[in-house]
């Protein structure tokens, strides 16, 4: 494949998926910005319900997480590799189920219990917004919702900024350094709707999951990490809220 046909499928993937959000993102941030009240003021919600009828958000967030697949599914077709099946152009296999989970564990408690300091952080420091994991309505598949969102999250971040990126840039000759400082700044600006702090952690993240991948080739392990870190906190959020509330930005 010539180098101007890769340049052109990268942008249009990333135009499907993350790079679309990271463009939003910018706007988000601009118009944060733009208001008299500081950014630890503000809020940010990830999950919220999308209709009052119980039926209807169902359908409605089921029908966000196949749709925001689709460009997964996408790589995974422009990926596919016949020397290398069960995805093993992304480094993602089950041959080594249990090594990859306890890594992925590994990864979700060095990035993640950092992050919840940086997060607090942020906001004394006023870099941050306010975050809300989840705003959707009870019902009795709302856990289970979350969950799949979670795993929705991992797959669709690793799959896309670490996975297939690395594959592309690779065939386009950048360095693996490259590669990884790219795909951490492109992970960073897609949360810039939560701000500097959000930033900040995201690129410390992409820069060890990128080195990770750099050194093992194995997509798992991150997608497992990530699904973790998300669970913890959609799942988690409420329970948190009553333990940790200035913390987290809410005096109850």
């Amino acid at each position: 494949m010539s180098r101007a046909r890769l340049t052109a499928e990268i942008i249009l993937v990333l135009a499907l998926s993350i790079g679309m959000s990271a463009l939003y993102s910018l706007v988000t941030i601009a118009v944060r910005l733009s208001r008299e009240d500081g950014l630890s003021s503000q809020t940010a919600t990830l999950n919220r319900s999308a209709s009052e009828l119980e039926w209807a958000d169902f359908l409605y967030q089921t029908l966000g997480i196949i749709s925001s697949l689709v460009p997964v599914a996408l790589v995974v077709f422009l990926l596919w590799s016949p020397q290398k099946p069960r995805l093993g152009a992304l480094g993602l296999d089950g041959s080594r189920w249990g090594r990859d989970s306890a890594a992925g564990l590994g990864l979700a408690a060095l990035i993640g219990i950092p992050g919840l300091a940086l997060y607090a952080l942020g906001r004394q420091l006023d870099i941050t917004v306010t975050v809300v994991p989840t705003a959707l309505n009870t019902y009795w598949w709302t856990i289970p919702m979350l969950i799949a969102l979670a795993l929705r999250a991992g797959i669709l971040e690793e799959v896309i900024a670490v996975g297939y990126l690395f594959a592309r840039l690779r065939q386009l000759g950048f360095s693996v350094w490259a590669i990884i400082l790219m795909q951490s700044v492109l992970r960073a600006t897609y949360h810039l709707y939560q701000g500097f702090g959000g930033f900040l952690g995201n690129f410390v993240m992409g820069l060890i999951f990128g080195w990770i991948y750099a050194k093992t080739g194995r997509l798992a392990p991150l997608i497992i990490g990530h699904t973790i870190i998300d669970i913890v906190a959609f799942v988690g959020y409420p329970l948190a809220v009553s333990f940790l509330p200035e913390t987290l930005g809410f005096v109850l």
